[in-house]
């Protein structure tokens, strides 16, 4: 817990972060699709080597340069970092290359950065083929750093910042095909966050996702349903009631009931009531008013006797309201 209170340690973790927000910054930059030029693999591997070699170079000597959770953890393992640092070097790692990756994303134009060279499988690479893959990439770049950069060595070792980039160079020259090379998770993990989060606006969609087709209803006019949904005449009855029983809560007056094929019905209209015909034993069935019923509680009036009613057991339906009243009352013949 020392390191903690010590500037260094602060120092060389500010450097990490730094350095990684750089390193994803030119990198990923290398890599827009340009439509003047279009990168090529030799381009896309030569920035992301000089960058490695020139941060390496320039920040070696305050943190070591890591710029990679990979190399951390590889030098947890080797016991050249305390579990503090390495922790403190991967948080710093991680944050730096999202920083960078935002801040390609905002001063690149919308049709420009894309999805920010984001890892992906390509030429029908499988998942287990990617891991083997970014595992042998990864393999080589931690073993050249370790041997840079041993200082058990006696002969002329050159310059470690060199020797590191060009292996980050073969890198890419290899990996791009298959999954765009990573060999860094704060690589693959920056662009994927800043396109998933800063790629969505309020109230807008996600660029992968197909636009909304919404249909466009007339001013003063409500949508009812949508198309394809409710049809026949039983759902315009439903609806129908729907509107008398709103207006009778609310005492409001609702506009006029759309027409079917703004409502998304179907077109075809309601058979008809068929008008009262004969009855059985030559008497004419006429429809019964619903307001001539009396109501629950109110004092009933006795029939008039004449003319008389005569009931039939499953008469026709009444055309006003739809019910089986059973009332038959005679009429003229003819």
């Amino acid at each position: 817990m020392w390191e903690l209170r010590s500037i260094a340690f602060s120092r060389a973790v500010f450097a990490e972060f730094l350095a990684t927000l750089l390193f994803v910054f030119f990198g990923l930059g290398s890599a827009l699709n340009w439509p003047q030029a279009l990168p090529s693999v030799l381009q896309i591997a030569m920035a992301f080597g000089l960058a490695i070699g020139t941060l390496v170079q320039a920040l070696g000597h305050i943190s070591g340069a890591h710029i990679n959770p990979a190399v951390t953890v590889a030098c947890l393992v080797g016991c050249h970092v305390s579990f503090l640092r390495a922790a403190f070097y991967v948080a710093a790692q991680l944050l730096g290359a999202v920083a960078g990756a935002a801040l390609l994303h905002e001063i690149t134009p919308p049709d420009i950065r894309g999805d920010l060279a984001v890892n992906a499988l390509s030429n029908n690479t499988t998942a287990g083929q990617a891991v083997t893959v970014e595992l042998f990439l990864t393999l080589q770049l931690v073993f050249c750093i370790f041997a840079s950069t041993d200082e058990r060595r006696g002969d002329n070792l050159g310059t470690p910042a060199l020797s590191i980039g060009f292996s980050v160079v073969l890198g890419h020259l290899l990996g791009i095909h298959y999954t765009g090379c990573s060999m860094n998770p704060a690589r693959s993990l920056a662009p994927a966050v800043v396109t998933g989060v800063l790629g969505r606006t309020p109230g807008g969609r996600h660029p992968g996702l197909a636009p909304l087709q919404l249909r466009t209803v007339p001013v003063r006019q409500e949508p009812v349903g949508a198309h394809g949904c409710a049809q026949g005449a039983g759902a315009r009855r439903r609806l129908g009631g729907a509107r008398g029983a709103a207006a009778a809560v609310g005492g409001a007056t609702l506009a006029a009931e759309p027409a079917p094929r703004q409502q998304g019905l179907s077109a075809s209209r309601p058979p008809a009531p068929k008008a009262p015909g004969p009855g059985p034993a030559g008497l004419r069935v006429t429809a019964c008013d619903p307001r001539s019923r009396p109501r629950l509680g109110a004092p009933t009036t006795p029939a008039r006797p004449d003319p008389p009613l005569l009931r039939a057991k499953g008469g026709p339906q009444c055309s006003s309201c739809l019910r089986t009243c059973g009332l038959l009352r005679p009429g003229l013949q003819g």
